[in-house]
């Protein structure tokens, strides 16, 4: 089953489950932005909804989404997430979500069959938001714009999440790390929402050339093309806090305190 079908197929499960109180369902992430990889990538949606449905609801969808994961030989998997439609139109953060499905949680999916993950907050979903607001696919329902109401600073603080302990981890992950930091300093600096790939091709152009290996071998280990990041951890490190450094400034001249 190709990425197409497989995008059918979620769309017609959305529509089968969720039915009149499904307002959208929205593609984010690398598929949406052109740089998307079947073996590395996750498929990225978020649905919206008007009113919650009963938990039967979230049994039946997770049994549909798990059904489909078996159809997806070679794909790495889906990311879902689940929000009331007053929260796209009038943000909070971290956002509150009805129901959530990734590969962190298929397995407790496919060993309990009342498992349901949903009723809590997540801090990635301003983010989300923001990325399918600017760049997202509709793949049902009402196009982006007349339904999420993204706001810079959630925004700012969602990103800034994901990688303020990059300085600690970045040697754990440095193609995370290291695409992410760029593409997060990009948007403060121009207020241009990117990809990971996109941050990494614009770190090229913009930051120092001392970072140019470093970002280079990024580039190729999240294309494919490199197996491994060949940079030592304290060189690692010193640009994650360069990075962060320049961010916490620009965060701060955004009044947003880190």
């Amino acid at each position: 089953m190709n990425t197409q079908q497989v995008l059918h197929r979620l769309t017609q499960l959305f529509i089968t489950e969720l039915g009149a109180p499904l307002t959208g369902l929205y593609l984010h992430g690398s598929l949406a932005m052109g740089c998307y990889r079947e073996d590395r990538s996750d498929i990225d949606l978020l649905a919206v909804i008007e009113e919650k449905p009963g938990p039967e609801v979230w049994t039946r969808l997770a049994r549909g989404l798990l059904e489909l994961h078996g159809l997806m030989p070679g794909h790495r998997g889906m990311e879902v997430s689940v929000i009331l439609r007053q929260y796209a139109g009038e943000p909070l953060h971290p956002t509150p979500f009805e129901f959530h499905y990734s590969e962190a949680h298929r397995e407790r999916y496919e060993s309990d069959a009342q498992y349901v993950c949903g009723g809590y907050e997540d801090p990635d979903l301003a983010a989300h938001m923001m990325v399918i607001y600017h760049r997202g696919i509709t793949l049902y329902g009402e196009p982006s714009p007349s339904v999420f109401r993204p706001e810079k600073e959630m925004y700012i603080r969602s990103i800034w999440s994901d990688v303020e302990h990059a300085v600690e981890q970045i040697a754990e992950a440095p193609v995370y790390y290291t695409l992410n930091l760029c593409r997060i300093l990009r948007f403060l600096r121009e207020g241009e929402v990117s990809s990971k790939k996109e941050g990494g091709e614009w770190g090229l152009e913009s930051l120092p050339p001392a970072y140019e290996p470093l970002l280079r071998q990024c580039l190729l280990q999240y294309g494919g093309q490199t197996d491994e990041v060949s940079v030592e951890p304290r060189m690692l490190q010193a640009f994650a806090r360069d990075m962060l450094n320049e961010i916490k400034q620009r965060m701060t001249e955004e009044g947003i305190r880190p």
